[in-house]
């Protein structure tokens, strides 16, 4: 009997999160970054090249975007994030957004993220240490803008990485990341 309620149970809950699933769709502005991108851009005044590939994961509840760049100077110095981005109802008008970033730094430099979408564009903000990085996010018919502000604790604000990407075709997968 306990079995047969365990079953029952189990099936609720996976009937009540497919629904939640369909009744909240990710917000546009984060719906528009799926697919693969290609760019340049700066990080700390460094020229870097960089590939880009957003998708959804976990039954479409979230989209995992995994990046690698490459420093236009020197193809040894190369750096890679994952980036988790999840959404709530709207608050005052705006969807909520949560998140996360892990990188090719390791778990020292991972981070809860939260943040609020528009109707074209959203924001990120991430914290590690007493620093706050702010990602703002932007796609036009142009192709996809990413800017990184690094905002220390007493909200001095200086730009930290600069990227402009176009659509690209997606690769079969991306290779596995090393440092």
């Amino acid at each position: 009997m306990l079995n047969h309620l365990l079953i029952a149970a189990s099936g609720l809950l996976l009937a009540s999160a497919a629904q939640a699933q369909t009744d909240a769709p990710p917000p546009a502005a984060l719906q528009a970054l799926q697919g693969c991108w290609h760019g340049s851009g700066t990080v700390m005044g460094k020229p870097v090249t960089l590939t880009l590939r957003a998708e959804p994961t976990a039954l479409g509840a979230m989209i995992a975007l995994d990046t690698t760049s490459v420093a236009n100077a020197d193809p040894t110095d190369r750096y890679a994030a994952h980036l988790v981005f999840g959404w709530l109802p709207p608050k005052e008008g705006r969807p909520v957004l949560t998140g996360y970033w892990a990188d090719s730094f390791g778990g020292a430099f991972a981070a809860p993220g939260e943040g609020e979408a528009q109707a074209e564009r959203f924001e990120m903000r991430y914290r590690f240490g007493s620093d706050t990085f702010v990602n703002r996010w932007q796609r036009s018919a142009q192709g996809l803008d990413w800017t990184i502000i690094a905002r220390d604790a007493a909200g001095k604000e200086q730009p930290f990485a600069s990227y402009r990407l176009t659509a690209a075709p997606c690769p079969a997968a991306l290779p596995a990341q090393r440092r």
